[in-house]
C-alpha cells in the first residue's frame, strides 16, 4: 500500500467552476516528486486535497490507507504538512523559535522532545542562529525556511512545498536540494509544486504534469522532459539540459550533464 493514494479526485467550487478533474496518482514513503503545470492547471487545489485543506467533490485521498474525509484539517496537519507559497500566510509568532514551536505545542509534544525537534529543524533549514529573531526581521527567502522548519518539526509523513524556489538565491536553492535529500532519506514523502524546470531537472526523479485540471504525464523526470509534445501542451519550457541533449542529437534521455559532456567530447574526437 502506498503512503498516499489519490483516487479519481475532482473538485468544483460552489459557483460550479471545476478546478480538478478525475486525478489519480500514488506516492511512496521516501519519494520526492514535483508537480508542474501552468497557473490554473489544478496543482494547488490537488495538493490541498492531500492534507484536507480542501475536500474532494468526488473520489478519495488515502494517507496510510485512511481517507482524509475522516479527519479535520488540524488532524491531517499531523500527517501531511503544507508550506504555502507565501510564508506570510503562515507566520504569526514573535520569534522563529516560537513559530516552529507553535504546532508542537498544539500537538502536546513534551518539552524535551519539542526542544529536540526545534533544534533539528532549525539546523536543517539554517535557522539556528535566528531562533530568537522576529521572523519579519528576516528577508522573504529566509522566512520560507522558517515555515519549512515548522513542518519538519511536526514530523509528518508527507511534506508539501508550494513554490519553494521562488525568490531564492543559489545558497537557498542548494539548501532546498539538501533538504530534499535529507527528508526523503528519513522516509518522508516530498511533494513540490514549482515552475522552476531547471530545479526539477536537478532534484527530482519523478514528475507529474498537470494541464487543464488533469494529469497528462506521470513518470521519470528525464522521460517526461524529453516528451516535447507533453511539455508544449502544458506550456512548459524544457530545461536547458534537455534542449542541449536534443540539439546535439543524443538519443538517450538523460539529465546528467557529465554524460552530455562526454557525448560532445566523443563526437568531437570522431569528427
Amino acid at each position: 500500500m502506498a503512503l498516499v493514494e489519490v483516487k479519481n479526485i475532482s473538485f468544483s467550487y460552489p459557483n460550479g467552476y471545476q478546478a480538478v478533474d478525475d486525478v489519480s496518482f500514488s506516492i511512496e514513503a521516501g519519494e520526492n516528486i514535483a508537480i508542474v503545470g501552468q497557473n490554473g492547471a489544478g496543482k494547488t487545489t490537488t495538493v490541498k486535497m492531500l492534507n484536507g485543506l480542501t475536500k474532494p467533490s468526488s473520489g478519495d485521498v488515502l494517507i496510510n490507507g485512511e481517507s482524509t474525509k475522516k479527519y479535520t484539517t488540524a488532524q491531517m496537519a499531523r500527517k501531511v504538512g503544507y508550506v504555502f507559497q507565501n510564508p506570510d500566510d503562515q507566520i504569526f509568532n514573535s520569534t522563529v523559535y516560537k513559530e516552529i514551536e507553535y504546532g508542537l505545542k498544539k500537538m502536546k509534544v513534551d518539552m524535551e522532545e519539542c526542544d529536540r525537534r526545534i533544534k533539528d529543524a532549525a539546523e536543517l533549514t539554517g535557522m539556528t542562529q535566528y531562533l530568537e529573531t522576529n521572523p519579519y526581521d528576516l528577508p522573504l527567502s529566509m522566512r520560507k525556511f522558517v515555515t519549512i522548519a515548522s513542518v519538519i518539526a511536526s514530523n509528518c509523513d508527507v511534506m508539501i512545498f508550494d513554490e519553494p524556489t521562488a525568490g531564492q538565491d543559489l545558497d537557498g536553492l542548494n539548501l532546498l536540494s539538501e533538504l530534499n535529500r535529507t527528508l526523503t532519506g528519513r522516509g518522508k514523502a516530498i511533494v513540490t509544486i514549482t515552475h522552476d524546470m531547471e530545479f526539477v531537472a536537478d532534484n527530482y526523479e519523478r514528475i507529474i504534469v498537470m494541464c487543464q485540471k488533469k494529469v497528462i504525464a506521470d513518470g521519470r523526470t528525464e522521460d517526461v522532459f524529453f516528451q516535447k509534445d507533453i511539455m508544449e501542451k502544458a506550456m512548459l519550457k524544457q530545461p536547458a539540459v534537455v534542449r542541449i541533449a536534443t540539439g546535439i542529437g543524443m538519443t538517450e534521455n538523460t539529465l546528467d550533464v557529465k554524460k552530455i559532456a562526454a557525448y560532445i567530447k566523443s563526437h568531437q574526437i570522431a569528427n
